[in-house]
């Protein structure tokens, strides 16, 4: 097994157990990122943090772990 293997199924152990808090950690993160630059780009900042919810929560092949 790769190092990048073993990154992937640390990401994927805490994603399935703290699912709801990564989520709530990105939605800060974007909260922070879109404060400081003023809302000039809160869509983009927004679609960025779907994406990021999205690759995240798929990486066990399930759309289940971050609401």
């Amino acid at each position: 097994m790769g190092m990048f293997d073993n990154i992937k199924d640390k990401a994927e152990a805490l994603v399935d157990s703290q699912g709801e808090r990564v989520g709530e950690g990105l939605d800060k993160a974007g909260d922070f990122i879109d404060d400081r630059t003023g809302g000039k780009y809160s869509e983009q900042i927004d679609t960025g943090g779907g994406r990021a919810k999205d690759a995240l929560d798929g990486l066990d092949g399930k759309d289940d772990d971050i609401p």
